[in-house]
């Protein structure tokens, strides 16, 4: 079986080795990078996971999850923030940039063990994505031109790829499982992010306002009931 490989960017060199120690223990194939401009120069879709502090050197933890949501490559790897910067400010703009959890320092060994176990769960690269209640029996969800594939994890309307966020791309899934349903925000934050991770109504809004926006006229497919949640109506 092929161990997961996980990524640790922190300019604290001591929590580097303290994290490597016990991920290689638990069994993952860990390497370390000591800023965000060392972890550009690896090949950084070749990981699972990504295990990032926020505050480095020239280039923050932020900009760094910015720059790999905008590349094909890695737009879905999954991030885990681990930092000193524990406002809900920066909880909620970690989450709104696309972050699988967030952790605040200090923090004990166990808990980053269990959240990264959490996070691999939901986002192994050769699993489906976990929808509670859906049911399809193959690995195409369709609407007219709209064509989503849940096993290469692919979002086409026409011949034209459109570039969802991981996120994005399984709100999307649920939401044409359950077409003709609204779905309240508890059912999508229970479907789409871990129990252990804070998300606010908020990031939900701003995670379907982009996706409308990117699936242009299907987007007005997405409705919004007032007071209950989303759906996708045909």
């Amino acid at each position: 079986m092929r161990k997961y490989r996980i990524l640790v960017v922190d300019d604290e060199e001591s929590l580097c080795e303290i994290l490597k120690f016990n991920l290689l223990r638990e069994g993952y194939d860990v390497e370390t990078a000591l800023s965000a401009e060392e972890a550009l120069a690896l090949d950084l879709a070749g990981f699972d996971l990504l295990i990032l502090d926020v505050m480095m050197g020239e280039l923050s933890g932020f900009s760094f999850a910015k720059i790999l949501r905008k590349r094909p490559e890695t737009e879905r790897l999954p991030i885990i923030f681990c930092t000193a910067r524990d406002t809900e400010e920066d909880k909620i703009r970690g989450l709104d940039i696309g972050a699988d959890d967030y952790i605040a320092k200090p923090f004990s060994v166990a808990e980053v063990m269990a959240r990264v176990r959490s996070v691999l769960r939901r986002t192994a690269r050769h699993s489906e994505p976990t929808i509670e209640g859906a049911v399809e029996s193959n690995d195409i969800l369709s609407f007219g031109d709209l064509v989503v594939n849940t096993r290469n994890k692919s979002c086409r309307i026409g011949t034209e790829e459109v570039s969802l966020t991981r996120k994005e791309f399984d709100i999307l899934v649920l939401l044409l499982s359950h077409k003709g349903t609204i779905l309240s925000r508890e059912q999508i934050m229970k479907s789409v992010w871990s129990d252990e991770v804070v998300v606010l109504d908020r990031t939900i809004d701003v995670n379907i306002t982009r996706m409308r926006k990117k699936l242009g006229n299907y987007g007005n497919h997405i409705i919004t009931r007032t007071g209950y949640g989303y759906g996708f109506e045909e």
